[in-house]
């Protein structure tokens, strides 16, 4: 049978139904621009300086570099753009086509799940005269659209023109774990156009967010469609960003005849049976593996996992992506023969966010005696190419296993800093930290507070999978830590976070 992963959940999320429906009208085949109108003065160059956290050295700074994209005004003072183009951004500098004075901008909300944030300027005043890109809707497969930005290659702004070829789900590049609705244009997208609007009959029709050329497609590039775009919008009304929501579980199609009626269903090709129920997810406290999925929200769910919605066959997690956090659903199942009912209210799976790639935020450590201890996610694995097999283990099957149960946040020796207090140690590297004169670390704080207890003459660290455990004389250690941080001109001996 076909394992059908229900995470991430997929996003065509939308407020009103009218918001996911076609235009009206298909365009047409020609669009007309003429950019000395003033009619896209609202659409922005974005300069950005970017300053890259040091995951291998994680008290430094970072390495500064910059970037520039594309944004449009939708509101007062308020620029639409690909989270992409502003993340871990230290200054951000907007200019219109026709005024090449910067103006200093700051992030109002961002979206690293779905690639979205929404910058204002310091100043707003120069800005109060352009006008507001109006949304429209989901454009038709084979109609034209134009994209606007400004792409690498020049300082004015460009206009490209593709044909929707495909409207589909697809990983969104910027997190590499987050899937969403995505619509594919026979256009490039290039660096520089990320933010954009797409345009269609004189409306945004999406953002452009990525592109893909290479040997197997060329000129080939995807925007943010209208549904997730405003669904954004919804989730910061009330001042903050509340990321998607999943149900946190999976399930199996019930295709055969023989399955379904041990199952208990009545053949009507309704139904799909729970795969698996993460502890942690939304309905952990309600389904159980085994059970089979009638409808949601009085939807059916078909036996192959899809529910007929607005008139179209989709996903049956489209109904719950067009949720936000808090809100509720219902859910219709059998067990044992028996049909059931529950409401359930929804919320984030954070296990799932460790996997993805995360910004705007500093890296966390903890040195003692020349050790560095880091939490284990993506942008460390990336950082430090570890090849270590537990430590692999322990980041691939970190959901798969529930291994976040029992060790939310585990934690990696990640280097052994050269010093007379450590000599022989460095073998240790990249090794996944288990306990620590006895307390199991659940987290980088149980590393701190472990090594701050002084009621032992040595510090015995064991390693996951490793036979013999790492020692170190507490008094030697104490002496080398002051030495090891001048040293290595390390100004603090931990980050936790939390400062």
């Amino acid at each position: 049978m076909k394992h059908r992963l229900l995470l991430p959940l997929l996003a065509l999320a939308v407020l009103p139904p009218a918001m996911a429906q076609p235009v009206p009208e298909p365009a047409t085949v020609s669009q007309a621009i003429d950019v000395a109108s003033g009619a896209w003065d609202g659409v922005v160059n974005i300069d950005v300086s970017v300053l890259f956290p040091d995951y291998r050295e994680p008290w430094n700074a970072g390495q500064p570099t910059g970037g520039s994209g594309t944004g449009f005004l939708i509101g007062k003072n308020r620029f639409l753009t690909n989270a992409h183009v502003v993340s871990n951004a230290t200054r951000i500098l907007i200019r219109t086509s026709n005024d090449p004075e910067p103006h200093p901008a700051k992030i109002v909300h961002i979206a690293h799940d779905c690639d979205l944030a929404l910058i204002e300027a310091e100043d707003g005043s120069h800005f109060e005269k352009l006008k507001q890109l109006e949304f429209g809707g989901v454009p038709q497969l084979n109609t034209e659209v134009i994209a606007i930005g400004y792409p690498i290659g020049g300082d004015r702004i460009s206009v490209t023109r593709g044909v929707v070829s495909r409207i589909d789900f697809r990983p969104y590049s910027h997190t590499s774990v987050d899937s969403h609705l995505a619509i594919q244009v026979d256009a490039a997208i290039n660096p520089g156009n990320s933010g954009g609007p797409v345009m269609q009959a004189g409306k945004v029709v999406g953002v452009a967010f990525q592109g893909f050329s290479g040997r197997v497609a060329q000129n080939v590039g995807y925007m943010i469609p209208m549904p997730v775009i405003k669904r954004f919008l919804k989730d910061v009304e009330d001042g903050r960003y509340d990321h998607y929501v999943d149900l946190a579980a999976s399930d199996f199609p019930i295709e055969n005849p023989a399955q379904a009626k041990a199952l208990g269903t009545n053949g009507d090709g309704v139904g799909v049976m729970v795969a698996d129920v993460e502890p942690a997810g939304s309905v952990a406290e309600v389904l159980k593996i085994g059970d089979v999925i009638l409808s949601i929200d009085d939807n059916p769910v078909l036996n192959n996992g899809l529910v007929r919605f607005e008139g179209e066959l989709v996903d049956m997690n489209e109904i719950v992506e067009r949720k936000f956090a808090g809100d509720k659903i219902k859910l219709a199942y059998m067990r044992e023969g028996k049909k059931l009912e529950s409401t359930v209210t929804l919320k984030r799976f954070d296990p799932y966010v460790r996997l993805g790639a995360q910004y705007n935020q500093r890296p966390r450590y903890v040195v003692y005696a020349g050790l560095v201890f880091q939490p284990l996610d993506r942008n460390l694995m990336d950082a430090h190419q570890i090849r270590d097999s537990t430590v692999n283990y322990v980041f691939d099957n970190f959901l798969t296993d529930k291994l976040y149960v029992d060790c939310p946040e585990p934690v990696v020796l990640t280097n052994v800093l050269p010093d007379e207090v450590n000599t022989w140690l460095t073998p240790y590297e990249h090794s996944i930290v288990e306990e620590i004169n006895g307390v199991k670390i659940k987290s980088l704080k149980d590393v701190k507070a472990a090594l701050e207890k002084k009621d032992k003459p040595f510090v015995e660290i064991r390693l996951l999978e490793k036979n013999r455990p790492l020692v170190l004389k507490r008094e030697f250690a104490e002496t080398a830590q002051p030495r090891i941080m001048q040293t290595y001109n390390i100004s603090a001996d931990s980050y936790l976070g939390d400062e």
